[in-house]
């Protein structure tokens, strides 16, 4: 099925796309280099706490748990999205077998 026939078919309601949930945050985290961010932004919440700046750096900390668990838990809405709006994602994620579509 090519890109425009998938707008065309999802627009219209005749197709059931299916995101694989883990797979689909596996994607994202691959593409979006998150263990390397990740680890950025640990680095630099430990710094901060080092140079006094506790709370600031307990706070940089904070986010560098809880924004990569918020990501991979939208990760599946996100896929579907960006599989709309581009056909080389949708050509990508298909092709993967992270969004799998179904005649409904």
């Amino acid at each position: 099925m090519t890109h425009a026939e998938f707008i065309a078919a999802y627009a219209a309601g005749k197709i059931k796309v299916v995101v694989d949930p883990a797979a689909a945050s596996a994607y994202l985290s691959a593409r979006m280099m998150l263990p390397f961010v990740t680890m950025a932004v640990l680095g630099a919440g430990v710094a901060l706490a080092l140079i006094a700046w506790i709370w600031s750096g307990l706070a940089v900390i904070a986010i560098g748990f809880i924004a990569p668990r918020l990501i991979k838990r939208s990760a599946p809405h996100f896929v579907l999205t960006q599989a709309v709006q581009n056909a080389a994602v949708y050509r990508e994620v298909t092709q993967a077998g992270i969004l799998v579509i179904t005649a409904s």
